[in-house]
């Protein structure tokens, strides 16, 4: 069956050269349409496109930032910044006190002649007798500090001269010479109550130097 175009030719009214140019027109719309679906948009953000593809290794990130955030919220550190061990001031020396708030050089040589003066501190409390340091910065290291009495240098006092005897802050001349007296008099001191009960040292004298006497 032979088609008349002629027909269609008139019912359009487009010239030859219109009918080209129309043609051109609607493959170059065409090829435009197919690379669209063919090729993807690069404008299209990556974050997007990474959620869409991969959604579970996305997710523990997600959680991990929240672990943080209510770590945060109940005040918790890291563990490298947990709290260090009380400083030990019978063991220590100058460049760790000097690692406390408020303590400088000065107050910590003063902290190790005096426990040299003692032969040891019984009690964190003994600092508020060192020289020079303020309430408040006791206050401050009390609880970063500690004292152990087991590395207490002991006092022989049945051996000990006037000299050694007054190196202990705790003595004054009176009662070392009570002392001197008494083991000239009656020999060996057997305990802290034997030098109370004769007069040697009064009971506030007694409770601080009771961990500091041995009865050898």
């Amino acid at each position: 069956m032979k088609i008349n175009t002629d027909s269609f030719r008139e019912w359009f009214g487009f010239s030859r050269r219109e009918r080209r140019a129309s043609a051109i027109l609607l493959l170059i719309i065409a090829c435009v349409v197919s690379l669209r679906f063919l090729v993807p948009d690069r404008n299209e953000p990556p974050e997007l496109v990474l959620l869409a593809a991969e959604p579970d290794t996305l997710m523990p990130v997600v959680k991990q930032d929240v672990r943080v955030s209510r770590d945060t919220r109940k005040g918790k550190l890291p563990a490298r910044a947990a709290v260090a061990r009380p400083i030990e001031l019978n063991k220590c020396d100058t460049s760790e006190l000097v690692s406390l708030p408020g303590i400088g050089p000065v107050l910590s040589a003063r902290i190790i002649k005096y426990r040299t003066l003692l032969g040891g501190y019984a009690s964190v409390e003994q600092l508020k007798e060192v020289y020079g340091l303020p309430p408040e910065t006791f206050e401050k290291i009390s609880s970063l500090v500690s004292a152990d009495t087991l590395l207490i240098e002991l006092i022989n006092i049945n051996s000990a001269d006037y000299r050694r005897l007054s190196r202990m802050p705790y003595f004054d001349r009176e009662e070392i010479n009570s002392i001197l007296k008494y083991r000239q008099l009656q020999g060996k001191i057997r305990s802290l109550d034997e030098m109370i009960v004769n007069k040697l040292v009064d009971e506030e004298t007694a409770l601080k130097v009771k961990h500091y006497l041995r009865y050898d």
